[in-house]
């Protein structure tokens, strides 16, 4: 039992060490750091400008979606439209275009007719 407190006695002497160390190296390390109150203004000056702009607009342009261009580019082709050229109208990756022609086939506003050809419903 004597042997036990004698080892958590060292352990925790050790610890306070290592505890002191690690303040004399955070303090070290704030020195190094530039002052955080620079960010604070720049991020107060793009705010304002935001606002600022965002008075001036009248209306916002609609984002397209993923699901949009992906539909769009099914709908102007009349005879079908494959991945190759799927991927090339919409400029998305093949993870993204693959989700999306896995939502639109889920919603039913498109059918695969043949594998890897797409058409409208």
């Amino acid at each position: 039992m004597k042997k036990l407190k004698e080892q958590i006695k060292s352990v925790s002497k050790s610890l306070a060490s290592l505890s002191k160390q690690v303040d004399k190296i955070t303090a070290q390390v704030d020195k190094f750091q530039p002052p955080k109150a620079a960010p604070a203004k720049k991020a107060a000056a793009k705010k304002a400008a935001a606002k600022k702009t965002a008075a001036k607009k009248t209306a916002p342009a609609p984002k397209v979606g993923v699901l949009d261009s992906v539909f769009d580019a099914i709908r102007k082709a009349s005879k079908g439209i494959n991945v190759a050229a799927l991927k090339a109208k919409t400029g998305l990756n093949p993870r993204q275009l693959s989700n999306a022609l896995y939502k639109l086939s889920k919603k039913d506003t498109i059918i695969a007719k043949a594998r890897g050809l797409y058409f409208k419903k």
